[in-house]
């Protein structure tokens, strides 16, 4: 299961569901506008990997290890389409 962090665009949700069921964003856990720390703890207990671009979750899990997975997207400023085109597998 991936969360996508709002960094990210809710919309990835529903457009990689076949490619990843059970995908969520941070709303959709009443973790909108959170702090990284209780992202990070929600994910340590549920055991989702943290899909984001915030180079945050990237060095704590250089800290503190997994979990949670982190999947960090170096993509810039790419649109939403541009970063769903990158997740999908080939």
């Amino acid at each position: 299961m991936l969360l996508f962090d709002e960094d990210l665009s809710h919309r990835l949700v529903e457009i990689l569901s076949e490619e990843y069921p059970g995908c969520i964003y941070v709303r959709d856990v009443g973790l909108r506008g959170t702090e990284d720390f209780q992202i990070w703890h929600y994910c340590k207990e549920n055991r989702p990997m943290i899909v984001s671009k915030d180079t945050d979750f990237r060095e704590r899990s250089f800290l503190e290890g997994s979990p949670p997975k982190v999947i960090w997207l170096d993509v810039g400023n790419a649109g939403t389409t541009d970063i769903a085109d990158l997740s999908k597998p080939r």
